[in-house]
C-alpha cells in the first residue's frame, strides 16, 4: 500500500501521529489542515462546523495529493463519513488505507483543552463526534485506541499495517 490517511475527530492526534508514522514508514507526511481552503479555516475558527459542501473541495485535494505524490504518502484528514472516504479513494485512484485514531470523548476533550495553537475550537468537538461514521468491514482500515502513550499508538499502527499488508 502506498497511500495512508490518518483519520479521526479533532484532537485525536492526526498530525503528530501521522508525522511519526510517516517517519517510521520512510514516507512523506502531509497535514490535511494545510489543504483546507482559507474559508474553511476561518469558519472553523469562528466555531462553525463545516458542512458537506465546505468539505468537498478539501477532500478532493486530499485524494489528489495522494494520487499525485510519488512514493509512500501519509495524510492527516478527519475523513469522518464514509462518503468523505469514498471521495478521497476516488480522487486518489488507488487503494487507501485509513488509520483511525479512536478515543473516548473525554480523552480527546482533555487533549483539545490543552492545546492553544490550533484553529479548531473545543466547541466543535461534539459536532465532530456526531458526524463520525465508523469504518465498515469493506473499507481497508486499521483502528487504534489513542488512550495509551504516543509511542504505543505509533507502534501499534505500524504493527497492524504489517498485518494488513501481508
Amino acid at each position: 500500500m502506498r497511500c495512508y490517511v490518518v483519520m479521526g475527530i479533532a484532537g485525536c492526534g492526526k498530525s503528530s501521529v501521522g508525522a511519526a508514522l510517516a517517519a517510521g514508514l520512510s514516507a512523506t507526511f502531509i497535514d490535511g489542515d494545510d489543504l483546507h481552503p482559507k474559508s474553511n479555516i476561518e469558519k472553523m475558527a469562528r466555531g462553525e462546523a463545516l458542512n458537506d459542501t465546505d468539505r468537498a473541495p478539501w477532500l478532493e485535494k486530499v485524494g489528489t495529493a495522494l494520487r499525485d505524490f510519488d512514493g509512500l504518502c501519509v495524510i492527516g484528514c478527519s475523513a469522518l463519513k464514509r462518503s468523505y472516504r469514498n471521495r478521497i479513494r476516488d480522487a486518489a485512484g488507488e487503494p487507501v488505507l485509513f488509520l483511525h485514531l479512536d478515543g473516548a470523548a473525554e480523552v480527546i476533550r482533555k487533549r483539545m483543552s490543552a492545546r492553544d495553537d490550533h484553529f479548531m475550537p473545543l466547541s466543535l468537538l461534539d459536532s465532530q463526534i456526531a458526524t463520525l461514521q465508523p469504518l465498515q468491514p469493506d473499507e481497508a482500515s486499521v483502528t487504534v485506541d489513542i488512550d495509551q502513550s504516543f509511542d504505543a499508538v505509533v507502534a501499534e499502527i505500524l504493527e497492524k499495517i504489517g498485518k494488513v499488508e501481508t
